[in-house]
């Protein structure tokens, strides 16, 4: 089987989209497809070989296409500009290609722009939902089948009115050769030179309202004997996030910024309890996501303090995490010092999630989206 993968991503990035994309792209290689990743040629600050910063061991073909690119330069329409000119550019690549192909997208207008090629079928991963969707989201979604991230979103589908047999749900997933430590806690904070003896709370990501990090600082103030470590952000996000924290006074939080893929494991290791701290306030959030450090923080065989929502709960449960109203800063504080004092607890929680994840790695995520495209009509 041929396979394009298509993204409008700017390849590497710090963003967790890059992680799941190579990963992805690596995975297909990996199971016998003909594999190749389509990508816009963007101004990039990471110089670094794509293979090299993601530890991709399986190579595939990568092609980058003309675009006009402004985004940041000017606000809004640079966007679209970039995103219309390299969607065109796919529209020209694609029509040189003489075999039946299959396309995986996770962008809209790449796919409008090939709809009318008859040797292509096309497949689009939906990460997000929109009750004003656009002409050209109505277009693709009338021809094309789908990869579902969260069940949240293949509700919003079928109340769209797309047919149950075109959408499979795809959860995101996580590479676990990466989480196989042979060291202690202990020896993680010495190698990344964490010089804490304080119990270690851990969230990583971006540092977004709706990721709910900003929720977790008011729980830090009432935990001043936990330090709270936060990876990741953009430098304006960052900067942010810092301010709130002086305004709060805060001497246990601590922001990273961002930090190289291959030590994520680490980190997440040497923490003694990882937060993935959603607000229910977003829908996004609520119903739609899929992250994927939560299978990585499953993956770690550390705790986890999660927030009680939909999107969550379609992997998590009592079993394998604490669940809890994170928009309640005493309940999450208390089911923090929960975890800390009752350690028979954090470790049979963090067991079970260890067990719980393996079936959620990327060549599994592959394998089901393989069996998928290769039986929907």
């Amino acid at each position: 089987m041929k396979l394009f993968y298509i993204s409008n991503s700017r390849i590497p990035t710090e963003k967790a989209h890059g992680i799941q994309i190579m990963k992805m792209c690596e995975a297909f290689t990996r199971a016998g497809i003909d594999l190749h990743l389509i990508l816009p040629n963007r101004k990039n600050h990471i110089k670094d070989d794509p293979f090299d910063y993601y530890k991709i061991k399986n190579k595939f073909k990568i092609t980058y296409l003309s675009n006009i690119d402004l985004v940041g330069k000017i606000p809004r329409f640079g966007f679209w500009l970039q995103s219309f000119t390299f969607a065109w550019s796919v529209k020209k690549y694609l029509a040189k290609n003489n075999d039946e192909a299959v396309v995986y997208s996770r962008d809209i207008l790449p796919l409008f722009y090939i709809l009318k090629n008859k040797k292509l079928k096309l497949f689009y991963e939906i990460h997000n939902w929109s009750n004003k969707l656009s002409f050209f989201h109505k277009k693709v979604f009338a021809k094309t089948k789908f990869s579902a991230i969260s069940n949240g979103l293949k509700k919003e589908l079928l109340d769209y009115g797309i047919e149950d047999k075109n959408i499979l749900i795809s959860p995101d997933g996580v590479d676990l050769e990466e989480f196989v430590i042979n060291i202690s806690r202990e020896e993680c904070r010495q190698k990344l030179k964490i010089d804490s003896n304080k119990k270690i709370v851990l969230y990583t990501g971006h540092l977004y309202r709706w990721k709910g990090v900003y929720e977790v600082l008011p729980a830090a103030a009432l935990t001043p004997e936990v330090d709270f470590y936060f990876i990741g952000g953009t430098n304006y996000d960052i900067n942010k996030f810092d301010a709130k924290i002086k305004d709060l006074n805060l001497s246990n939080v601590h922001v990273l910024g961002h930090k190289p893929y291959d030590q994520m494991p680490y980190y997440m290791k040497a923490a003694d309890i990882l937060l993935l701290p959603n607000s229910k306030q977003f829908k996004i959030s609520r119903l739609y996501t899929s992250p994927m450090k939560l299978f990585e923080y499953m993956a770690s065989n550390t705790p986890i303090v999660a927030s009680d929502l939909p999107s969550i709960r379609e992997i998590l449960n009592e079993q394998n995490s604490i669940l809890v109203d994170t928009d309640d800063k005493n309940i999450f504080s208390e089911n923090i010092k929960k975890l800390i004092n009752n350690v028979a607890l954090a470790n049979s929680l963090a067991e079970q999630a260890k067990k719980d994840v393996q079936k959620y790695s990327w060549q599994a995520r592959v394998k089901n989206i393989l069996n998928f495209i290769n039986n929907v009509s």
